[in-house]
């Protein structure tokens, strides 16, 4: 079964968080860095990934990334620091 993917981008400032999925994170990941995505990411420039899970069916990814939308701010980055304290871009790694 193919694999899905949420994920969530901050600028380089880490003001702004964006949460997106996907079935392919590298290419997604690479065209918000290359500015092929959303008005809304090339807007607020995020482009930076801080956090990702993977799934093996895309229900659970759909239904995660309306979980984590509807998630207040601060709860969201209590997430990425868990994962990701240092809150570094993850598609280097």
């Amino acid at each position: 079964m193919k694999k899905s993917y949420i994920y969530i981008l901050s600028n380089k400032n880490r003001t702004v968080l964006y949460i997106g999925m996907t079935n392919d994170l590298i290419k997604r990941i690479t065209e918000h860095k290359n500015g092929i995505s959303s008005d809304f990411t090339r807007k607020y420039d995020l482009e930076d990934l801080l956090y990702f899970e993977e799934f093996s069916d895309i229900n659970q990814a759909i239904y995660r990334e309306k979980q984590l939308k509807n998630w207040r701010k601060d709860w969201k980055w209590n997430l990425i620091k868990d994962l990701n304290p240092e809150l570094k871009d993850l598609f280097l790694e």
